[in-house]
């Protein structure tokens, strides 16, 4: 076994690196606020497969914690005058907040109705967005100054913005990769798999459940923190339920409980709105058209099937 196992992180190192060299190159072949946006998406697909993929957790209100900390860190950078990571700081530890709250109400019920009620708050969260008068309403929070990082470097260029939502993005990515793979993941996958059989060996349950919905949120917040950044701006869509499910299509289309599968997803998704804006109303339709076909011929989402191919974990 131990061969084995060194071997696999042998090749996520290999994937990592590979993938890291690729992105430090990418804004000089593409347009660096669009490669902003895959990373600002990839990091809120894994952040929400950590709940679904490897606890099991089917939310369906992410958006709230995405689109809260996309506000609260926009408010920081806008009226308060925080700079740029402290701004983020402040949006990352409002989901953070905002997990924690609903996920100790939310963990009380299972399955389906576990999905509702994260839905419920969720669109409460949507409510206070529109109604409260600090997040702008309708118009949602503009001109949302960048800032200098540290209060040294400016990120008013888009190259050393690209930086800083790289180094964010990826060692979010990598302290997800480092979750999933420590025994705090090992409980997770076990209560997964079965429930009754984990709490009939000691582990408190819903305390599991409520850490990784909490890191979950967490993580989620992050990517929209940074997202207000780039693009901004903070707006209903960021809270609006048909982001929790973008979320989830990225997730299932790249590959549930796979590590580069939500990465796989976000980009997929992501270049399939940024290219065929052209069509319109129609990118809807065609996106249903891919996902069905992906669920068809993938099941197990893209990475989930190159893993079973190659019969290593992806």
């Amino acid at each position: 076994m131990v061969p084995e196992t060194a071997g696999m992180t042998r090749l996520h190192l290999a994937i990592f690196a590979v993938l890291l060299a690729f992105l430090i190159i990418l804004p000089f072949f593409v347009y660096p606020v669009f490669a902003m946006k895959v990373m600002c998406f990839a990091l809120f697909a894994a952040a929400f497969n950590l709940l679904l993929g490897f606890g099991g957790l089917l939310s369906f209100g992410h958006a709230a914690y995405f689109g809260g900390a996309s506000y609260v860190a926009a408010h920081a950078a806008k009226v308060w005058g925080l700079t740029p990571e402290l701004a983020v700081l402040c949006g990352t530890a409002a989901a953070a907040f905002l997990g924690l709250v609903i996920g100790s109400l939310a963990i009380r019920r299972q399955g389906i109705y576990f999905a509702m009620v994260t839905l419920a708050f969720a669109q409460m969260v949507y409510f206070l967005a529109l109604q409260l008068p600090f997040t702008g309403g309708e118009d949602g929070l503009q001109s949302v100054p960048r800032g200098d990082l540290f209060g040294v470097f400016s990120l008013q260029d888009s190259i050393p913005l690209y930086f800083f939502v790289l180094t964010i993005t990826f060692s979010g990515i990598l302290f997800l990769y480092r979750i999933v793979h420590s025994p705090f993941g090992q409980v997770l996958k076990a209560i997964r798999e079965n429930e009754p059989r984990a709490i009939s060996l000691g582990y408190d349950v819903n305390r599991y459940k409520l850490m990784v919905f909490v890191l979950s949120a967490t993580f989620a917040g992050l990517a929209g923190a940074v997202k207000s950044q780039v693009f901004q701006l903070a707006s209903l869509t960021d809270v609006h339920w048909a982001m929790s499910g973008e979320v989830v299509l990225m997730t299932l289309l790249g590959g549930m409980g796979t590590i580069f599968g939500p990465l796989a997803g976000a980009a997929i998704v992501v270049t399939m709105q940024n290219y065929l804006a052209t069509f319109g109303a129609w990118v809807t339709v065609i996106q249903g058209v891919i996902f069905v076909l992906g669920v068809l011929l993938f099941r197990k989402g893209l990475i989930g099937v190159l893993a079973q191919w190659l019969k290593r974990p992806l």
